[in-house]
Parts: structure tokens; C-alpha cells; sequence
């Protein structure tokens, strides 16, 4: 005589469970993609490679190829030893939970210099890096608002360009004058810098000067 077949798991409890799954990193072997973009554990970049390229590389050195930033195109891999980072990626999670996250503020124009706008980038990098919120501002000037879609663009490309360090949190919302953004940091394991030759290593990522702040001060 056969057997009942099973009950089916609630809709419900399907979605906790999955839920409560926490994100594998790959590593060396596991590592799917056929192309990856490799960076050193200094976070120098040494450009898009064929995985397998990438794991010999990894092996003449004597280190491991992890995947840090899957969900970019190509997949961010760094040259480190596995082993100590997931001992230093452990140590900071503690650290980070008596850290205090902060919104911190970026304003930039529609006419913002390519060379500024590198700087700022580099910057909200270290905001992020640091576990706080980024929100980036962007206010119209005179005959700029007869063009306000220019904003809404430049906000589409700060969010590609930090997405291996951050998430949006809020999508660009335009009021009156002024179009903000909100970005959130990706998992400390998960950030990749890519304006990194652009820091000031002297950066205070912790002065309240860059606190955001609701008045409508110009920059």
C-alpha cells in the first residue's frame, strides 16, 4: 500500500526558512562565474580576468580567490588568505555592533567636475566603509531646473558606481529644487573600493561636519 505523500512545508514557513539562510561566500573552486574582476587585499586593482586565470594567479601566490561582490558584472573576487579573513571579518562584526550608524551627507551639482566628483566618491567610500548611511543631494541652480532629469541621471550613476561598497536605501526622490538619495552599506565582506586611489587617507569619516542635516544650507 503507498504511502501518503508528505505535507507540503506553509507558504509561510518556506519563506522563513529561507529566510534565515545566510549568504555562502565562494571560494577558489566554487567560484561559478567565467569572469571575474580580481583586486588585491590592499584593494589595487588587477582588472577582469578568466576564473580560471584568476585561481592560478591566486595559487602562485599562495592565497585564495574569494568572491566578495557577486552581484556585480563581473563578480568582484579578491587575493586573500580565506582563513584570516574570515577571522578579521568575524572580529569586526563584533566591533561594528558598538558602533553608532550615522547618515552622512554628500551634495554635488549638476556641472560637478569629473576629478570632484572621483573625490566625493572616494569619500562616501570611506563613509560607507565605516558603516554609516551616505545620503547624496543634488539642488538645482537657476536655469538647471528646466532640466532636472540631468540630477536624476547623475543619481542613477553614483549608485552604479558605488554598488560594490552600498545598496540603495532610498531611490532618488525629487522635491521642489533638490533631489536626494540614500545609500546603505553592503556587509563589510561584501565591500570592494573602486575610488580608492582618490582617498585622503587623513579623511575624519566621524566629524559631525558632514552629519546630514535637514536645513537648506548651499553648499
Amino acid at each position: 500500500m503507498a504511502l501518503p505523500p508528505k505535507p507540503n512545508k506553509p507558504a509561510n514557513r518556506q519563506k522563513r526558512d529561507q529566510g534565515n539562510k545566510t549568504p555562502q561566500i565562494r571560494v577558489n573552486d566554487r567560484i561559478r562565474a567565467p569572469k571575474v574582476r580580481v583586486v588585491t587585499a590592499k584593494g589595487d586593482q588587477l582588472g577582469v580576468m578568466a576564473t580560471r586565470d584568476a585561481l592560478a594567479k591566486a595559487k602562485e601566490i599562495g592565497l585564495d580567490l574569494v568572491e566578495v561582490a557577486p552581484n556585480a558584472d563581473p563578480p568582484v573576487c579578491r587575493l586573500i588568505d580565506y582563513g584570516k579573513f574570515k577571522y578579521m571579518q568575524a572580529k569586526l562584526q563584533k566591533n561594528n555592533k558598538a558602533k553608532v550608524t550615522k547618515m552622512k551627507e554628500v551634495k554635488l551639482r549638476v556641472g560637478t567636475d569629473v576629478n570632484d566628483y572621483n573625490v566625493k566618491m572616494a569619500r562616501s567610500e570611506q563613509f560607507l566603509d565605516h558603516g554609516h548611511k551616505v545620503r547624496f543631494q543634488l539642488r538645482f541652480r537657476a536655469r538647471e531646473n528646466a532640466h532636472k532629469e540631468l540630477g536624476v541621471d547623475m543619481m542613477a550613476k553614483v549608485a552604479e558606481d558605488l554598488k560594490t561598497m552600498a545598496q540603495v536605501d532610498q531611490i532618488a526622490k525629487l522635491a521642489g529644487n533638490t533631489v536626494t538619495m540614500v545609500l546603505a552599506p553592503l556587509p563589510a565582506n561584501q565591500r570592494v573600493k573602486k575610488f580608492k586611489k582618490y582617498e585622503d587617507e587623513n579623511f575624519d569619516t566621524e566629524s559631525e561636519e558632514y552629519d546630514a542635516t535637514d536645513d537648506a544650507a548651499e553648499e
